[in-house]
Formats: structure tokens, sequence, C-alpha cells
């Protein structure tokens, strides 16, 4: 079996039919879709790591028995929920299995409602674990090892397309966003994924350093340069060497130091401080800013040259309100990456909580849904989304036809990524009729190759 299947499948195994018949029909009942198997070597034939639901199996059962069974399951899938039935006289060896990774037990005789709560609740683990293992496959697809630019909104699938083009040209580039909105992770992505990948990665702040020092973090500096130059600097430039320099808030940069940046990349070599020698480069130099340099330089804040000069490849991140359909994703992501450094799990976020989400302005961009969802996975159900007084926002400045759109396009790419682009599956999970499934993709821009 697949992942592509509904997570409501039980596999039912015991050797007697009357409990299979009985058990079976409980939760059919109940919802879910069950498979009956009578051994458990009947039930390992039907089993893999993407089993899409759970197993419900009886300890007592010729050949192999149910402790056995578990032990199994859990080398194909260490994640995938067993429950045990039990009679009066094996509760101890439950209890053991549990300890081993068994989900839980009943003991017999049990009632329908026990059994449905057990399950239910093993089902919505499996479904967290499948809908995470589901997340990480499409994270990795869009870009692997090292940074990554993540969502599949059209601005930023055509952020990538740009890098791509750009990655492994020489030409210098203009990153403009927002703070918060990921502006070193692009030029780490642009770094990592050019020709200059094997090279050192430099970056700078130029507001963070002072006028009087950035000089000759930049340039370097010889011994006795000036009074406390007590021995030789490299500079950022020289350290960046075949490789990029990474100059963030450009826009600080002192109007005398522009002058000299703009020789360096016109000539591509520098003179450290104190020497006369120049130092020729190879370099990319990657610049990024919050504020339109152009108006800068129109108001005489900054050299137009200088920016016309970085200007040859401009890159723009949008805002994250501007791109709400990647909220999802990027919550789930840095959900993923919070419980792993803090061995937590990752609550399921409920639709309410999600609303919230997709309906706040995000001034802090993506800086602050990275905060918000490692706040989520320490503080589990005690934490609330509740924007509103922060910054004046909150789902009400959305009407609601745009709360619902926002949450039915969540829906449908939620549904398209379980099922891995399935239209079929898609449909079926949904309840939707094809044509209607195929209207509202179109509506929203989806594409199944996208969820692949």
């Amino acid at each position: 079996m697949s992942a592509e299947s509904s997570a409501r499948q039980i596999l039912l195994v015991d050797d007697e039919k009357h409990i299979r018949v009985a058990a079976g029909q409980t939760l059919e009942l109940a919802g879910y879709d069950v498979v009956a198997a009578e051994s458990a070597e009947a039930a390992l034939a039907l089993l893999d790591a993407d089993w899409p639901g759970v197993v419900v199996s009886d300890i007592n059962m010729p050949g192999i028995d149910g402790l056995e069974l578990q032990k199994r399951i859990s080398e194909i899938d260490p994640d995938l929920p067993v429950i045990l039935i039990t009679g009066h006289g094996d509760i101890s060896m439950a209890v053991s299995a549990m300890r081993d990774g068994a989900y839980d037990f009943i003991e017999k005789p049990f009632s329908s409602e026990l059994l449905t709560d057990v399950v239910r609740r093993a089902v919505e683990k499996r479904n967290l674990t499948l809908e995470n293992r589901q997340l990480k496959k499409a994270l990795e697809a869009q870009g692997g090892i090292g940074p990554r630019i993540i969502g599949n909104s059209a601005r930023i699938q055509q952020l990538r397309g740009m890098i791509q083009q750009i990655a492994d040209t020489p030409a210098d580039i203009l990153i403009q966003a927002e703070t918060g909105s990921g502006k070193d992770l692009v030029a780490r992505y642009i770094h990592e994924h050019s020709n200059r990948r094997d090279k050192n990665f430099v970056a700078i702040n130029c507001g963070a350093v002072p006028e009087n020092l950035i000089e000759s973090e930049l340039f370097g500096h010889e011994k006795g340069a000036f009074t406390d130059a007590k021995s030789r600097r490299i500079g950022k430039f020289e350290h960046a060497n075949g490789g990029t320099l990474f100059l963030d808030e450009i826009e600080s940069m002192p109007l005398s130091l522009q002058v000299k940046l703009l020789r360096v990349l016109e000539e591509r070599a520098i003179e450290r401080l104190g020497s006369n020698e120049l130092i020729p480069l190879d370099l990319r130099v990657v610049a990024a800013t919050k504020v339109d340099l152009k108006e800068l330089s129109e108001r005489g804040e900054y050299r137009e040259d200088l920016y016309y000069r970085l200007n040859v490849v401009r890159l723009e991140i949008p805002a994250l309100r501007d791109r709400r359909e990647d909220i999802p994703m990027l919550f789930q992501h840095f959900a993923l990456i919070a419980s792993a450094q803090y061995q937590k799990e990752v609550p399921q976020l409920r639709p309410e909580q999600l609303s919230e989400l997709m309906a706040h302005s995000w001034p802090g961009n993506v800086r602050e849904l990275r905060n918000i969802a490692e706040r989520y996975v320490l503080l589990g159900a005690v934490f609330s989304f509740d924007f509103s007084g922060q910054d004046g926002t909150s789902s009400a400045n959305l009407t609601l036809p745009e709360q619902v759109e926002q949450f039915e396009r969540f829906v449908l790419q939620e549904a398209l990524t379980r099922n891995n682009g399935s239209l079929k599956l898609t449909q079926e999970n949904l309840g939707l009729p094809r044509k209607t499934l195929y209207d509202k993709m179109k509506k929203y821009g989806l594409d199944k190759k996208d969820y692949k």
C-alpha cells in the first residue's frame, strides 16, 4: 500500500473469524476502511513503511503471535501504530510490548466505544506521521541539502527560476526585500547553487559595523596602517576571493566608502589600507537592501552610479503577506525544525489556527512566522494564535469570502501534497466531483505537477 490512500485504513489481524467480523463491522460503522487478515503472515505481506493507517492485532495466534508481529512491524516502520488485543492473562505481555513500541492494548471483552476511541487516536497519530513525511519530501524536492527557498507561489517560483538563470554568471546582484523576508537566505542559496559553492561565502552587515571600522573590515590593512593596526589583516573582499561577498543593508554604507566599492566592482581589485599593492579579485558581490536605492540616489543620499552598477541583476523577495499560499508549508517546515531541536511532536493545526495564520499581515515576514512556529511547538495546546493588538490586524481585516478562499486553497494544496498530485485520490479524499476539483484548481492556479 502507499501513502496516497486515505489514512483511515485498519489492518485487523485475528485468527478467529467471529472477532474479525464483529470488530470489523464496528470499525466500518465508525467510517474506517477495514482490511482483515487471519494470520500475522498474511498481514505482513500487506504492509510497507507507507501503510496509510494502523494495525489492530490479537496477541494469541498460531504461528507468529501478536507480540512477534509487533516487532516485525516495528522493523518495517517504527512509527506505524500497533494496537494489541489481549486476554486477561496477557496484560503483562501487552505492557511489555508497549515498552517495545506498541501503541496501546485493549483487554477482552471490550466495548465498541473503547475500540473506536483507541483506533481514532492511533489514526490521528499516523496521519500526522504521514503528513510530516510528505512535507519532508516536498521540502527536499525544493532544494535538498543547504539553504532552501520554500514555497509554491507564483512569485517564489519566479524567484527560483531567475536564480537558476544567473547562478553561474559573474554578475553582481542586488536583492531588495522587507526586513525578515530572507535576504541572507537568498544570498546563501545563490552561492550554494553556483559554481562558487566550494569557495567562501562571506557576509557583512554594513549597518552593524561602526563607520570608522567598515573600511578596514572590507579592505583589510597592513601592519602599522593606523594606530591599532598591530598586524596585517585580511579584509572581507580578499577572504571572499573565488566565492561570494554578501553586503547586507548596503544603504547604510557611508558615501565616502561607496566610491571605493564602485571602484572594486569595476576593477575587481583592492588595496589593503596602508598598501599600494593591487590585489586582483575573482568574486561575486550580492548586495541587499530594505529600501529603494533609486529613491535614495535621487535625494542625493546614495551614489547614483553605484546604484546602477549594483542594479544589473535585481531580485525582489515578496513580503509574506503577498505569498500567503506559502504560509502553511513554511509554518510546517519551521515547526519540523523546532520539533527536531526540542524533541517535541508537532501538534496538529486546527482550522481556526490556520485561519489566523492566513489572515495575519506578518509585518515581521518569514522571521516572525518562524518564531511563531517555534513557540507553537514549545507550548503546544496552550499557545494562542491571537494576533489582534500586535499590529492592529486580525482575521477581521479580510472579508469572509477572502478567508474562505484562503482556507479552501490550503485544503486543496494539502490534499494534493498528501496524494502526490493524484487528482483521482484528491477527488475521493475531498468528496468533490471531478469537474469541481478541476475548476477550483484552475481558480487558484494549482497544477498537479507541482505536487509530485
